[in-house]
């Protein structure tokens, strides 16, 4: 079995930008926060961080000065992966040497790889440190998916740990699972699917929904593996609305919303992202005051 990084909830957690850069007195407050809610790890420049729009300098300070702030209390999976796979290389090995604990990296976007040129991007990602790799498999994102058999042949990697499932197919993730046995952790990437992977033996959850609920977050998963799926269950559905209103417009739009809502950071996007639609930011921020949310 390889090492596992966490068991429970990390949270994908915003970066709280403004028109000059990153904010990192706001992101110290919610890393502090977070951590006190009783989140399990955090992912820094994920998806939802906005890394696709950080500079590179940007990227890596972000990493840094954020290893720095958790200072050990819990796991730090630093946001990898690129389409370049020379560049993803350095970022990994970086982040490794400034104190990352493991390293999400995503399917290589617009490239469109093959399952073998897959495998050997993150065998050689893999082969570059020495603290774990968690695939991350988005293809509604990339327009890559990584393929069970994929997944089979990397679980034997030493350092490849886990899979970030957000593909959304409840079939295809029970056949990583049937193949993959105790060699790799997976985690659900959707915020409605924690409970139906965790019943597949999933070790948790990537979160949105935790940057606005780390707390009932954590529930969910505690719960289930306390043995209660009944109050984990019904915890995930009644967090669906909300679920689905943080989703109404592409991720990290409607969490950067509510998390302005909640005084976390500015509203504050970079191009190509914009703003959430006046309609759709109303039904959130009624759904947040709804699950007892202050803003």
């Amino acid at each position: 079995m390889n090492n596992t990084l966490f068991k429970g909830v990390a949270t994908a957690l915003i970066t709280p930008l403004n028109e000059k850069g990153i904010d990192y007195n706001k992101l110290e407050k919610l890393i502090n926060w977070q951590i006190d809610e009783g989140i399990n790890a955090l992912v820094i420049a994920g998806t939802t961080g906005e890394a696709s729009t950080l500079t590179d300098a940007e990227h890596k300070d972000l990493i840094k000065e954020s290893v720095k702030m958790v200072a050990g209390r819990v796991p730090v999976i630093a946001g990898t992966g690129s389409n370049d796979t020379d560049y993803a290389l350095d970022l990994t090995k970086y982040s490794e040497k400034v104190g990352a604990d493991g390293f999400l990296v995503v399917t290589p976007y617009y490239n469109k790889a093959t399952q073998n040129g897959l495998y050997k991007m993150f065998t050689q990602i893999a082969d570059s440190v020495e603290k774990p790799v968690i695939l991350y498999n988005v293809p509604s994102r990339t327009g890559v998916n990584i393929a069970p058999s994929t997944c089979q042949r990397l679980a034997e990697h030493k350092n490849i740990c886990a899979i970030k499932e957000a593909s959304g197919n409840i079939s295809q993730i029970a056949e990583v699972a049937h193949l993959v046995g105790d060699e790799m952790d997976i985690y659900s990437g959707n915020d409605d699917q924690i409970v139906p992977i965790m019943s597949l033996g999933g070790k948790g959850v990537i979160s949105v929904l935790s940057n606005v609920l780390p707390k009932e977050t954590v529930e969910i998963c505690d719960s289930f593996f306390k043995g209660d799926v009944k109050k984990s269950c019904e915890l995930q559905l009644n967090f669906l609305p909300l679920i689905n209103a943080l989703f109404s417009e592409v991720n990290p739009i409607p969490v950067k919303s509510a998390m302005a809502k909640m005084g976390w950071c500015e509203n504050f996007l970079r191009l190509p992202l914009t703003p959430m639609e006046e309609k759709n930011e109303i039904i959130l921020h009624k759904l947040m005051k709804e699950n007892g949310i202050n803003i």
